[in-house]
């Protein structure tokens, strides 16, 4: 999964670990707002009050049928609500933050580009090639629809987007990528 221009696919940046960009309007405060708040976050991800110091714990709650109207076809065997115990593990408002995700964690880190601002998202820990590709479809469409709601834009239904892209992440990352190395 090459990755040129933000906006494209996520990359294998080393085993477990995936990273993706997306360029955002700015400034890097309004973007950042997006990931904090909870009210924000759940139009795009998932809901969840978050206290910003590390070590703070929080939850997030995926109901990613309400993400887009309409949600597209959910696949079998992922439910309406999904919920994620979770901890600060970073913050440096309104540039970095990272937190755990399972057994991995996820860092945010904001680099204003002019009048835009470059999203980096980094997810480690990912187990196997299984959860490489719904993790990279994930990121993929859960940021396409942040970027269409920063922007005022419409979005593709979120569950028929989320199937295409795990279907070409599928075609992406190489067969027999079960320790999720794949390419780069």
């Amino acid at each position: 999964m090459k990755n040129t221009d933000p906006g494209d696919y996520a990359n294998v940046i080393a085993a477990g670990s995936v990273r993706i960009e997306r360029l955002l309007p700015g400034p890097v405060e309004r973007v950042w707002k997006w990931l904090t708040d909870g009210e924000l976050r759940r139009q795009w991800l998932a809901a969840g009050d978050m206290r910003l110091e590390v070590g703070a714990p929080f939850e997030l709650v995926w109901r990613n049928d309400e993400l887009t109207d309409p949600p597209g076809r959910r696949p079998e065997g992922f439910a309406e609500e999904h919920r994620m115990q979770s901890r600060i593990l970073d913050v440096d408002a309104p540039r970095r933050l990272a937190f755990t995700w399972g057994d991995g964690d996820v860092v945010f880190e904001l680099e204003p580009r002019g009048e835009r601002v470059l999203l980096r998202v980094s997810h480690r820990g990912i187990s196997d090639r299984s959860n490489m590709l719904m993790i990279g479809a994930g990121w993929h469409m859960h940021l396409d629809i942040l970027v269409a709601r920063v922007s005022g834009a419409q979005s593709a239904p979120f569950w028929d987007g989320w199937s295409r892209l795990r279907d070409e992440y599928d075609r992406l990352l190489p067969a027999g990528s079960d320790d999720a190395r794949g390419g780069t």
